[in-house]
């Protein structure tokens, strides 16, 4: 791709989210995610395939479905309150359709059918993209109406995003589609804390992009799609199966790692609420996200010596993993140590 249209991209993608984020009006709003789903379609038919030009559509149309029905939902508050301040959300069902239509916009379930199959049909890189910075802007205008949400409504959408992304994951072979279901379960755990603790929830999907950020990098260096091609990575690069090892078990919250920090405050307040059958539902569903978790560490780490591969080592561009290695090292101590942290 020209360095000029590159640099021109990467602008509409931070001014539409930034545009989003400092919005007052629900016009404005719109008008920042049109611009931020129109700036990330060329990177994702950047690739000259079928499968590229398929996401693509999927993912335009998911969108403008998703935009239409905020422009509705906004319009229809307006008309009933008489004013378009995101803030007053007022009228109970355009919340409601506001929230289906952020959802839709994110991934979250009942509305992700587009996700596993738009990652799948890009490359590692954009994938990264969809998952972390593509939703800031929803959640932001979640954070920002979350004063007038039903605790219902959040908390249905976040345990079947728990329950689909754990359950979708385990079928999966390939690693975009898995960390699709991955960003699908992680964000049922936003969805269930942004009603009753606006904050945890944000701090939760921040949590999620700095350890899945490493994870996509590592993934797209060592040139690993699959699960099967996982159990190469230590053969050429012990560092990196290490460091992936530790991402993964910190995705799947398993204490003391960074991972378990937000889930652990996240059920603490639903207690508080009295929502602890909720809660141990919760807790329930995320043990399906941790068997996919295992199983890729556990791939990754069987062909450690003595141990040989079973599989044909695939041809593989030569890369310098000391550099990646150190670029991800603060992301690793991150990882590692902010659970003790907290605790003490």
């Amino acid at each position: 791709m020209p360095t000029m249209a590159l640099l021109m991209i990467t602008f509409g993608i931070t001014f539409s989210t930034m545009t989003v984020i400092t919005a007052n009006h629900w016009l404005m709003a719109w008008l920042g995610l049109e611009l931020n789903m129109i700036s990330i379609l060329p990177l994702i038919t950047k690739q000259k395939h079928p499968r590229s030009t398929e996401a693509a559509t999927k993912y335009f149309l998911t969108q403008a479905t998703a935009s239409s029905i905020m422009l509705f939902s906004s319009t229809l508050n307006a008309w009933q309150t008489g004013t378009w301040d995101i803030t007053q959300l007022n009228n109970e069902l355009s919340c409601i359709l506001m929230i289906s239509a952020l959802a839709m916009k994110m991934g979250a379930a009942p509305l992700h059918f587009w996700l596993p199959e738009v990652l799948q049909g890009t490359t590692l890189n954009v994938a990264l993209l969809i998952t972390t910075w593509q939703k800031l802007a929803p959640i932001t205008l979640l954070y920002m109406i979350s004063n007038h949400m039903q605790m219902e409504t959040t908390l249905l959408i976040g345990t079947l995003s728990i329950l689909i992304g754990g359950w979708g994951g385990i079928n999966q072979t390939q690693l975009r589609k898995m960390m699709a279901y991955s960003s699908i379960a992680h964000l049922g755990w936003t969805m269930t804390a942004i009603s009753i603790a606006p904050n945890i929830a944000l701090l939760n999907i921040i949590i999620y992009m700095i350890i899945s950020t490493p994870v996509f990098l590592l993934l797209a260096t060592t040139s690993t799609k699959t699960l099967q091609t996982t159990t190469t990575i230590w053969s050429f690069s012990p560092a990196a199966a290490t460091l992936l090892t530790f991402l993964l078990l910190s995705m799947a919250a398993l204490p003391p790692l960074a991972g378990f920090t937000p889930k652990l405050l996240i059920m603490d307040k639903m207690i508080m609420h009295k929502l602890t059958p909720a809660a141990t539902a919760l807790a329930l569903f995320s043990l399906l996200s941790l068997i996919f978790y295992l199983r890729t560490t556990y791939l990754m780490g069987s062909t450690i010596p003595p141990t040989t591969t079973q599989t044909t080592a695939l041809w593989r561009l030569k890369t310098n993993h000391n550099q990646l290695m150190t670029a991800l090292a603060p992301s690793a101590l991150f990882n590692i140590t902010i659970m003790p942290a907290l605790m003490v």
